[in-house]
């Protein structure tokens, strides 16, 4: 196995271990922010719930719902598990990194090292849709909310 093929494994155990027990399913307790998107080329769908802290700028739960493939399942619960914490500045900034992971042009460090799992969807355009259904789904809520 060369290091390219156990780096492959690695991402593939990832992102199944997320896929089948997803920790982030669900609906938030509070409901302060929520948005939903679909993508019609495959029927992956999100739906996103958010809470923030008493100020209205920090994230203090994720949840989603929705159907989709191993890879968008991952990337919502790996999203909403690293993204929790993060103010919204935070959270847009990572957002940006994550489109920039997806198209192979950026490698995350600790603490987000975990989402390097998604590096490899640049040899595969059809799957950096599924990865990115949730990314852009919070991106878009994050944006329209901090306008308010």
């Amino acid at each position: 196995m060369t290091v390219n093929d156990s780096q492959r494994h690695i991402s593939q155990q990832v992102i199944l271990e997320h896929a089948q027990k997803p920790r982030h399913r669900g609906t938030t307790n509070l409901i302060h922010l929520s948005s939903e998107k679909n993508n019609p080329s495959c029927g992956d769908s999100v739906q996103l719930t958010v809470q923030f802290n008493a100020t209205g700028d920090t994230i203090t739960d994720i949840k989603f719902q929705g159907k989709g493939c191993a890879v968008s399942i991952a990337s919502a619960d790996l999203m909403a598990e690293l993204l929790i914490g993060k103010t919204i500045a935070e959270a847009l900034l990572i957002i940006q990194d994550f489109f920039n992971l997806i198209q192979g042009n950026y490698q995350f460090n600790f603490p987000l090292q975990k989402l390097n799992v998604f590096s490899t969807l640049a040899q595969f355009p059809i799957r950096m849709k599924c990865a990115l259904l949730s990314w852009s789904t919070l991106e878009s809520a994050l944006k329209s909310y901090n306008l308010r």
